[in-house]
């Protein structure tokens, strides 16, 4: 399996009741994929993944393999508990993803080999190719990340943490120690902040929550970068995204709220979202609306 592009991770609707709304989950999830992701990533973090029971997650897994249709790779979630996450596991396989984002476990405090041992347990519950996140309570030492890539099932590692000494160390460890394929991820919150640093220690992968809402903003972003064209990225960085960080830093949890309120202002109503989360306030709304049209007028369109 390849990434490479952007890489959408979609919110999971909700009805205004609290319910799954899969029409509204498949209307998004094709518009991501025709507006140009390189990738799927269902009932992840952006996804509530958190919030979801496990006949829910199968179908926000099944659904957005059955709307994604053999595009793009779709992967989902697998995290938590571990007889929970080992399920998730199991049931994603059955859905028909294509591969798996390895969630941290429960919040406890465990030694890395305990960590190490908890992704064997996980991605041995099937054969889907797995990406490890690092973010939270589950932090990795070079050597640990070089035993998961031993793992045949192990293709890749997602860095939600933003020590790129650590992470230098981790890439150069990975790459002495095997010349398999193995991809590296930026993992952080409105990833776009810290593209140009990751791509500097040869971590180009990265997932945009802003490409759920504003995929025309995102898509001017990675390819003002791509191209080299550093004054345009550098306006989107100070303009739009450095602003939407500074409103997503407001409230804890803002980074799935606002996401789901910008999806709603785009036109597809995403709902709800559920505890302990909250929904985005309306005057932080209304500043979303104007960061989108900032963004928008920047990238031309």
């Amino acid at each position: 399996m390849h990434l490479d592009g952007i890489l959408f991770f979609p919110v999971t609707p909700f009805t205004a009741d609290g319910r799954l709304d899969e029409e509204a989950l498949r209307r998004h999830v094709d518009e991501g994929v025709r507006a140009g992701a390189g990738g799927v990533f269902a009932a992840c973090g952006t996804g509530e993944y958190n919030a979801l029971g496990l006949d829910e997650y199968e179908r926000v897994v099944r659904v957005s393999v059955e709307t994604v249709a053999g595009r793009v790779p779709v992967l989902s979630g697998a995290g938590g508990a571990l007889p929970f996450a080992r399920a998730c596991a199991e049931t994603a396989a059955g859905a028909g993803a294509d591969g798996l984002l390895l969630l941290p476990p429960y919040l406890v405090t465990a030694p890395v080999s305990g960590l190490v041992r908890y992704i064997r347990d996980v991605s041995s519950a099937t054969d889907l190719p797995s990406i490890v996140y690092q973010r939270g309570n589950a932090r990795f030492t070079p050597d640990a990340v070089v035993e998961l890539a031993g793992l045949p099932n192990i293709m890749g590692f997602k860095d939600g943490l933003g020590d790129l000494d650590q992470l230098q160390r981790i890439v150069l460890a990975v790459r002495d120690a095997t010349d398999r394929e193995f991809a590296f991820f930026n993992g952080l919150p409105t990833a776009e902040m810290t593209v140009m640093a990751y791509r500097g220690i040869g971590v180009n992968l990265y997932s945009s929550a802003v490409f759920c809402f504003a995929p025309e903003v995102a898509l001017g972003f990675y390819k003002a970068v791509t191209a080299g064209d550093d004054d345009l990225a550098r306006r989107l960085l100070a303009e739009f995204y450095r602003p939407l960080v500074e409103l997503r830093d407001l409230v804890p949890g803002y980074a799935v709220s606002l996401v789901k309120a910008g999806v709603t202002l785009r036109g597809l109503n995403a709902g709800v979202v559920r505890p302990p989360l909250i929904d985005a306030a309306p005057e932080h709304i209304a500043q979303l609306e104007r960061l989108i049209a900032r963004g928008s007028e920047i990238v031309g369109c």
